[in-house]
């Protein structure tokens, strides 16, 4: 089994660095092969819009998104994970996701599995944020589900927590790691 983590965290081993790093480390102690895409590391540019990708479902655009799109083919598992920055999540993960308009178009134009070969595959996310509003996550949630919808990747939860803002104060949370270590494990076993 793979498990793919996509850090969309500009803030390098922050808070959800922490908190993705240790569902990760759930996942590859149940036997799960792991990697981890840090989004702030590569360079991709975002969705032009041209809809070269109609015609054959391929982004036209080759930079470092190709080896998202293979990694997200090969994984069974993704974990996407960003902090939030004005109530959504940051602007590494959603010019990701506005890249993968390459597979919307394989999916409702072209009629093709949006990952090439169908397989059961499944989603977590893990945000956090530095306010506790009430409807923090809200608009980030819309985004993910959505964006896991049309790959075909089922929604298997998230682990989401407010009030967490200065680097590294996730590790003085009573139960988060614990948390996240054990997401991950379920991820691998179910």
């Amino acid at each position: 089994m793979k498990v793919l983590g996509v850090s969309g965290s500009p803030r390098r081993n922050g808070n959800t660095d922490i908190l993705l790093a240790e569902a990760l480390r759930g996942a590859a102690d149940k036997g799960a092969e792991v990697k981890t895409i840090v989004l702030n590391n590569l360079k991709f540019v975002t969705c032009q819009h041209c809809d070269a990708c109609l015609e054959k479902g391929i982004c036209r655009i080759k930079d470092d998104m190709q080896d998202i799109y293979d990694e997200f083919e090969q994984a069974d598992v993704i974990v996407l994970a960003s902090p939030i920055q004005f109530m959504g999540i940051t602007a590494p993960i959603k010019a990701m996701i506005d890249r993968f308009q390459s597979r919307w178009a394989r999916k409702y134009v072209l009629k093709m599995p949006p990952l090439g070969e169908a397989k059961r595959r499944k989603g977590f996310f893990i945000s956090v944020g530095g306010t506790k509003l009430n409807n923090l996550f809200e608009p980030s949630l819309v985004i993910i589900k959505t964006f896991f919808r049309l790959l075909d990747i089922e929604y298997a939860g998230d682990i989401l927590l407010r009030g967490i803002d200065e680097k590294g104060a996730i590790k003085n949370h009573p139960d988060a790691l614990q948390q996240a270590y054990q997401a991950g494990q379920r991820l691998v076993e179910e």
